[in-house]
């Protein structure tokens, strides 16, 4: 005999809301071409098209005067800046200095105005300066998208709120190697720690404050 679903075992008990604020900000998590190219080790099939949901967004957000914020990953070429993360996951001597994995894709690229942290962990934020750079700009949400979701999605996403903004994921805008872990996070994400949006919710609420 089955049990309840998740759905039905999650019932009230994670139920909460966070309400967008009114300066959001977008941020692009590692959508960089060692997803985006078959043969690399790090290809999803999924990816391209999580990385036309960014573009689109990116687009949309600075047409409204939502600043977009990107991240990549890079390491040295001995990998020591990378500490336990990189010998449990060899597979990021991808983003070596200098690997052609580790680049934007042609068509989305950061521009003008916009910001570029490079990390070395899975988070956005740490051992980067963005918790300080956003709180700089007041800005209190932040719309989130990128590789993977169950990975630097999620790492993100969940200090985005430990940092006291209110993270909005936007589903179409993230990928991950397998459908399982992806829908397992974006359930737990919804659940409790971020709301997980649509793309069309997400152009919606760039609108509203542009």
């Amino acid at each position: 005999m089955g049990g309840p679903s998740a759905a039905d075992n999650y019932a009230g008990v994670y139920e909460g809301r966070l309400q967008p604020g009114s300066r959001p900000a977008l941020l692009i998590v590692d959508v960089v071409t060692a997803y985006l190219t078959e043969g690399s080790a790090l290809f999803m099939d999924t990816a391209a098209a999580a990385k036309d949901s960014n573009r689109r967004l990116a687009a949309a957000a600075r047409a409204g005067g939502v600043p977009v914020v990107f991240t990549n990953v890079q390491y040295k070429a001995d990998g020591s800046d990378g500490g336990v993360f990189y010998r449990k996951a060899p597979v990021l001597k991808a983003f070596i200095e200098g690997s052609p994995l580790g680049a934007f894709p042609a068509d989305l690229t950061p521009h003008a105005g916009d910001r570029v942290f490079t990390k070395q962990y899975p988070s956005a934020f740490f051992g980067t300066g963005l918790a300080k750079a956003l709180h700089a700009d007041g800005i209190d949400t932040l719309l989130i998208g990128g590789y993977s979701t169950s990975g630097c999605v999620r790492a993100s996403a969940l200090d985005a709120m430990q940092y006291g903004f209110v993270p909005l994921v936007v589903r179409e805008a993230c990928a991950d190697r397998h459908a399982a872990p992806h829908d397992a996070n974006l359930f737990d994400l919804q659940a409790k720690y971020a709301e997980v949006i649509s793309e069309a919710e997400a152009l919606a609420y760039i609108g509203q404050c542009s």
